[in-house]
């Protein structure tokens, strides 16, 4: 039952298989011009063309699938399902742990059936970047890193042993250490192909990634798009994942960018124009003459951002630039001529002269570019860099309340003694209700004394792969240091700065250019190389700041180099978040507040008193292009990613679990043996019609997987809390749910626990609560534990949902903790499509209101006991259409409807009859 075999034959009803010479070497490849259309399609639409063409079985992915495909019609709206199978999975550690916990259990599943564990592998190429455990506890100090690389191997040990174990029990399957970079950098640096070269066949590299951010590959040609958890296993396990055929929106680039712009500028325009006119489940596609001139740094920087402007993908083709990418990045010659010679012979080379067929039109003239940001709280909303004071000042009233300052309007800033220490530059904001002020003294004897006030910069933080990949922000930012330090310039005591590169290649142009002296003269030390400041992992502010800031309820912001500037995302004393370029997050840590005119307002005086403007110091695109020719070779390349998967000495010296299966730890809080496959026999049961199930949860419309799964902070009193406090664990210690994804126990707790979740069972209440139907009177519970209540009585329950039930980030937990509260089917007006796919792949089965109807047109509350018929019917073969629905109330009365059952593939069939996913790949690894 080995897994890593020769891919399957395909049916290749169009005669398209053929050979491919390169060189010395020669290739199976699958001809996209068999296909009558295929020329006129888009780039992205032909690389899922070759898919379904190398990939036909005549069940799931049939001949009919590859004809609609090419007969795409640019106009219509997605109704085609189809089965896409990516070459490869790539993973970031918290959401990748799960998977390869699940593959440690599946190991002992096949041994328990009698097959042979070192068998399972995965089918595709999976790479791990552990990137999202550093947290920038120290900053401003030369060893920095050191010390926060300390605090993450202590934190983490159990997580990275576990990883470290799998790095050695499985075939491909490899893991880039903590310490090396960020998972999309490393990406496109290291690990994208552009053109696989895999079992004698050559293809276009795809990838599916347990992080959103994924698209940034799309920058070097290469189709990809986060996904959950569960997806990503199946992709692993070989399995193809389900899409509709997109929509595919052409965005035309022409010009080139002005000096005093960035790339960041760039992108953030970008966001703006495809969030106004709306791409979400479509993919974006660069095209035209200005293409050529777009860097591959600038291309993957665009491509990063597509969550946030909401498409699958944002996409560039195959061209020159790619290959120079390449080739400087230490690609080999024979990788190098593969991608140019597919490319060309499939027609997925670039021309600018042709254009395909697109369903939508967008245009940028990159010479309207202007300096930007984006904030206080949605990437979206650009701010032209000239406005930002003034739209600042706009925004400050809904987060710092004037009547706090009704005491400095009556007395005059003259009742604040004067002070030679340094202070926020403001100018009191007129809101409706008055001045928006609050001058507040701070004493550190660290940092001195100086005075805050609303809109002081508490972070200044260059991180995030979106701009730590793109040298020519990355040098900006340390040439404009380099000129704040020659004019005397120091950045404002208040500011906590860091620097967390996207890989060590960053580092290696530094050191080259000469440059770091002055990043870390402004307090820009390394802190890490991994995903920080972004995702929540900024650290704590200094002890004074965080209780000034919590005692004068003070509204202090970020400037981050990054992606993501939700509420509530960067820092918990931190309200407003913009994104800036690297460039202009070391201008804003000079400046220390938000509240500041860049044009007018000087940064300081030089050292003969005279003013500093940010003109002043900003260095000339030709100063930048001129350092990035002669700091930057491809040596840097080679040896930064010659041993990336063997780690430093604290990686190495890890104690390690041998063996080709995983010995677990009875008392280890982080990771757990799930029990998918407990009992589980090489028949599966036959599916069974749902008898007497309760509802655990009424929900409304628009509930997102945010609201499902667990994330954030653990609350002591929650049942996680609880069940970390009963295994011995402190408080301080508790981390987060995204630390703790590798055991089930936590994050069933957390299923269902958003604070912000409303459950309609219970009056205006907010939380992870519901009622429990077991106990006397129902009264409220956690949702937890009241799962485990039925479980003891043998209840199954049900969820009932309203429209677009599943919405948001495709996470796995929302659909594994569901399944393990003893969840058997969720009722829903209509779902998000991936949630949908993520239950089924669990073995939960979704089903729909009759078109029109809802829980709340049905007269249906949530007390009811439910009955459901006709699902036995997939025991044999066929999947139906419909099921009886039938809702007995206290009073003994009914409601009956016929629910439509949302299993839409014969794919989807299997699975659901196996149990889930796993079941159905582990029962065929082990009949093969």
């Amino acid at each position: 039952m080995e897994l890593n075999v020769t891919a399957p034959a395909s049916k290749d009803s169009f005669g398209a298989r053929g050979q491919l010479n390169v060189g010395d070497a020669s290739y199976e490849v699958f001809r996209l011009s068999a296909v009558d259309g295929a020329k006129r399609l888009p780039y992205s639409l032909k690389i899922l063309l070759e898919n379904l063409l190398r990939t036909e079985d005549g069940a799931n992915i049939t001949a009919e699938h590859v004809r609609a495909l090419a007969d795409w019609d640019a106009k219509a709206e997605p109704a085609t399902e189809i089965q896409f199978t990516p070459a490869r999975v790539i993973m970031q550690d918290f959401t990748g742990v799960p998977c390869v916990v699940d593959l440690a259990t599946m190991r002992e599943a096949v041994a328990e059936l009698g097959g042979d564990t070192s068998k399972v592998n995965p089918l595709a190429p999976a790479e791990m970047v552990i990137d999202h455990s550093v947290i920038i506890d120290v900053f401003g100090k030369p060893d920095a890193f050191e010390r926060n690389v300390e605090f993450e191997y202590g934190r983490n040990k159990e997580r990275y042993q576990f990883l470290r174990w799998g790095q050695g029990a499985f075939d491909e399957f490899k893991v880039v250490p903590p310490g090396t970079g960020i998972v999309h950098q490393v990406n496109i640096e290291h690990l994208a192909r552009s053109i696989m070269s895999r079992n004698g066949q050559a293809y276009p590299d795809t990838c599916v990634g347990t992080d959103s951010h994924t698209t940034m590959v799309n920058g070097l040609g290469v189709l990809g798009w986060g996904v959950g958890g569960i997806e990503a296993e199946a992709a692993m396990l070989g399995q193809p994942v389900s899409m509709l055929i997109p929509k595919v929106v052409g965005f035309k680039l022409t010009g080139e960018i002005p000096p005093g712009a960035t790339a960041t500028d760039v992108v953030l325009t970008i966001t703006e124009m495809l969030r106004k006119h709306g791409v979400v489940g479509k993919f974006v596609e660069f095209y035209g003459s200005g293409v050529a001139s777009v860097p591959l740094a600038n291309r993957a920087t665009i491509g990063n951002m597509s969550p946030e402007f909401g498409s699958t993908a944002a996409i560039f083709p195959i061209d020159e630039e790619t290959v120079r990418y390449l080739k400087l990045t230490g690609r080999s010659a024979e990788q190098v001529a593969l991608v140019e010679a597919y490319a060309k012979e499939q027609g997925l080379w670039h021309d600018p002269e042709h254009e395909p067929e697109y369903s939508e039109y967008l245009e940028l003239d990159l010479s309207t570019v202007v300096p930007s940001i984006a904030g206080p709280k949605r990437p979206q909303d650009r701010i032209a860099l000239s406005d930002a004071k003034s739209a600042f000042r706009k925004a400050l009233p809904d987060y710092a309340s004037a009547a706090d300052d009704a005491a400095l309007d009556e007395a005059g800033a003259e009742s604040f003694p004067a002070s030679d220490a340094p202070s926020v530059t403001h100018s009191a904001a007129s809101g409706s209700n008055g001045r928006v002020s609050k001058p507040t003294k701070v004493s550190s004897d660290e940092l001195g004394e100086f005075t805050l006030d609303h809109g002081a910069v508490a972070i200044a933080s260059i991180t995030s792969c979106t701009n730590t990949s793109n040298p020519s922000v990355m040098l900006g930012a340390a040439l404009l240091a380099r000129n704040a330090v020659d004019k005397g310039l120091t950045r404002k005591p208040w500011v906590k700065t860091s620097m967390a590169p996207g890989s060590q290649v960053v580092t290696d142009y530094y050191e080259k250019a000469g440059l770091w002296p002055y990043l870390e003269k402004l307090g820009f030390h390394l802190v890490g190389y991994g995903c920080t400041t972004c995702i929540g992992n900024s650290g704590p502010l200094p002890e004074e700041i965080s209780a000034a800031v919590q005692k004068e309820d003070l509204t202090v912001t970020s400037v981050l180099s990054g992606n993501r500037n939700f509420e509530g995302r960067i820092n918990p004393d931190v309200k407003m978040n913009y994104l800036a370029s690297p460039p202009l997050v070391i201008a804003y840590a000079l400046a220390g507040s938000m509240d500041f005119d860049f044009d007018n307002d000087a940064l300081g005086t030089d050292n003969d008193g005279n003013p500093v403007y940010l003109r002043d110091i900003w260095p000339s695109p030709q100063e930048v292009q001129q350092v990035m020719d002669s700091a930057i070779t491809n040596e840097m390349f080679t040896s930064s990613y010659e041993d990336v998967f063997k780690g430093d000495q604290r990686w190495q010296e890890l104690p390690t679990p041998e063996g080709e299966t995983f010995v677990w730890d009875p008392n280890s809080t982080y990771v757990r043996k799930p029990p998918y496959f407990d009992g589980m026999g090489m028949e599966p049961a036959p599916v069974s019609d749902v008898s007497g199930a309760r509802v655990l949860a009424l929900l409304g419309d628009s509930v997102t997987t945010d609201h499902i799964s667990p994330a954030g902070a653990i609350k002591p009193d929650s049942p996680a809390g609880r069940y970390l406090s009963e295994h011995g664990i402190d408080r301080k210690d508790f981390n987060s749910y995204g630390s703790r994804r590798g055991n089930h126990e936590v994050m069933i707790r957390g299923t269902f626990a958003n604070i912000r979740l409303r459950n309609l069972l219970l009056d205006d209440v907010q939380g992870g609560y519901t009622r429990d139907f077991t106990q006397e009177g129902a009264p409220q519970a956690f949702i937890y534990d009241a799962a485990q209540n039925y479980a003891a009585n043998d209840i199954p329950l049900v969820v009932l949902g309203g429209k677009e039930y599943g919405s948001g980030s495709s996470r796995d937990w929302a659909a594994k903790g569901t399944r393990l509260l003893g969840v058997q089917a969720v009722i829903a007006e209509s779902f998000e499509r991936i949630h949908r796919s993520n239950l089924i792949g669990m073995g939960v089965v979704p089903l729909q209101f009759p078109e029109g109807s809802s829980a709340q047109s049905l007269g249906l509350d949530g007390t009811e006991t439910y009955d459901i018929s006709g699902i036995a019917e997939l025991n044999d073969g066929e999947t139906p259409r419909t099921v009886k629905v039938t809702a007995t109330k206290d009073d003994g009365s009914t409601v009956e409807f016929d629910a439509t059952v949302r299993i839409d593939t014969p794919g989807e069939a299997d699975y659901y009859r196996n149990g889930g996913i796993l079941q159905y790949v582990l029962r065929n690894m082990v009949r093969s």
